[in-house]
């Protein structure tokens, strides 16, 4: 650690300093910040060039002035301190502790960029992780080793969902550690009382690592906290041997962060004002989750983001859904009618489903219900469309089965209580029970030997 402190502060804005005479800085770089009335806090290099370095300030510069103003560089990057002891505790968006207990004292401290994984080294996901809700398990199916997102809206249960899967996710199987890292970013109090709450009242916390940053807290450890829940589930899973679920909620407010440097930057902005490196920088957060070939940990990811305006092609969402493999799309239509969790399974997608099913995984007739479920849903919601213009008294008698189907798929499968945590066969069998309301000869895209095995008709 260096102990030249720079008096050369050339500029301050909002987040950044300007300082001048600074050799060989090198990009992430931590710098110690003093201010003339002996407060001091930590920034981050984040670019240097002929001598000037761009620190960012991860406090508030209110109160910085360019003369009472000095920089001490540490030559050394960000890096987080890792053990098993994390398990169980609250961190804030730096990593400090904020339940009270101790630091986290450990030998192993390590850069919270972390390192690529080779494309080589990378095994294919192919494990199913159960999360008790029937939209995801039996529809949109999540695999050990995915990235699977959630597009939300602005005042949706997004943050209800997130704790019932961090609460109820599971591997199948004995023997199998399992730990959930969790990241609150940029959320407000209440919501943060309540990840604890939920957390600590179900005894999910044992198991869990939580990460929090407030809204009211600085902006730029939003940018700091996925990567320290990544640096931690990256212990956990390649030194424990755990399988570890990242949940990260809201990505949109990491993204504003990432926009608000950019502006202080004065860089040329891209869509919509965000930076033009968003899509590599998600990417960096992104593709920290997956499995490794002769490891016996893994991490998978749930991030979640709330569309501006509930519009999927804007840049986070657009971004997001071109890294990651498929997504989870709440409906405000389904929340306005109380229905919960407001999945819309129609424009839902998870691309690795199929590595994640079947015979030894899930169920023989996973694949073939989830397909039967989608082919009626569609259907029956198409007649709703119809039945506005022309009314129900002018369909066929199948076509107001499709129409009643609708409204039981939403209301009995679609539809689960906050803490019913419902199996893998419990989703299908609930299956089976919507479809002894169709006809039989409707079953195209089942098996046959299945309809005979799992069929509930009345002969």
């Amino acid at each position: 650690m260096s102990d030249v402190f720079y008096r050369t502060v050339k500029q301050i804005t909002s987040v950044l300093l300007f300082v001048e005479g600074v050799k060989d800085a090198a990009y992430g770089e931590l710098v110690d910040i003093s201010l003339d009335n002996g407060k001091s806090v930590t920034g981050q290099v984040l670019d240097s060039r002929d001598g000037l370095a761009i620190v960012q300030s991860f406090g508030e510069t209110q109160g910085m002035n360019l003369e009472g103003t000095k920089a001490r560089f540490r030559g050394e990057t960000a890096k987080l301190s890792v053990s098993s002891d994390m398990l169980g505790r609250i961190f804030d968006g730096t990593g400090r502790p904020r339940d009270g207990g101790p630091p986290i004292y450990s030998n192993e401290q390590v850069d919270i960029n972390g390192e690529a994984i080779n494309p080589t080294a990378r095994e294919e996901p192919s494990e199913f992780i159960q999360t008790g809700i029937s939209t995801i398990d039996c529809m949109n199916t999540l695999v050990r080793g995915q990235k699977l997102p959630i597009f939300s809206g602005s005042g949706l249960p997004h943050n209800r969902i997130a704790a019932q899967i961090a609460r109820q996710a599971k591997i199948l199987g004995a023997g199998e550690e399992f730990s959930v890292v969790f990241g609150g970013i940029g959320i407000n109090s209440e919501e943060a009382n309540f990840f604890r709450r939920e957390l600590e009242e179900t005894g999910a916390l044992g198991r869990s690592v939580v990460f929090l940053n407030l809204s009211s807290e600085p902006s730029m450890e939003r940018i700091i906290l996925p990567r320290l829940a990544l640096t931690t589930a990256e212990f956990l899973a390649y030194k424990q041997d755990m399988h570890v679920l990242v949940i990260l909620t809201d990505m949109t407010n990491y993204a504003e962060s990432l926009r608000e440097v950019s502006a202080a930057r004065e860089e040329v902005p891209g869509r919509r004002g965000y930076p033009g490196y968003m899509y590599t920088d998600l990417s960096t957060i992104y593709e920290r989750a997956g499995k490794i070939n002769n490891r016996k940990g893994s991490i998978t990811q749930i991030p979640i983001l709330t569309m501006p305006g509930d519009d999927i092609t804007h840049p986070i969402p657009d971004l997001t859904g071109y890294i990651t493999e498929g997504q989870v799309v709440l409906s405000r239509d389904l929340h306005r009618r109380g229905i919960y969790p407001n999945i819309d399974v129609l424009v839902s997608l998870s691309r690795l489903m199929n590595q994640g099913i079947g015979k030894g995984r899930t169920r023989e007739d996973h694949r073939g219900v989830s397909d039967q479920l989608y082919s009626a849903y569609a259907s029956g919601k198409d007649l709703r469309s119809l039945t506005e213009i022309v009314g129900e008294e002018a369909l066929s008698e199948s076509d107001k089965k499709s129409l009643r189907f609708a409204d039981l798929f939403e209301n009995k499968f679609v539809n689960q209580g906050y803490y019913e945590d419902r199996s893998i066969e419990q989703s299908l069998d609930l299956g089976w029970d919507l479809f002894s309301n169709l006809d039989k000869g409707e079953m195209k895209r089942v098996k046959d030997e299945f309809v005979k095995k799992y069929g509930k008709w009345k002969d």
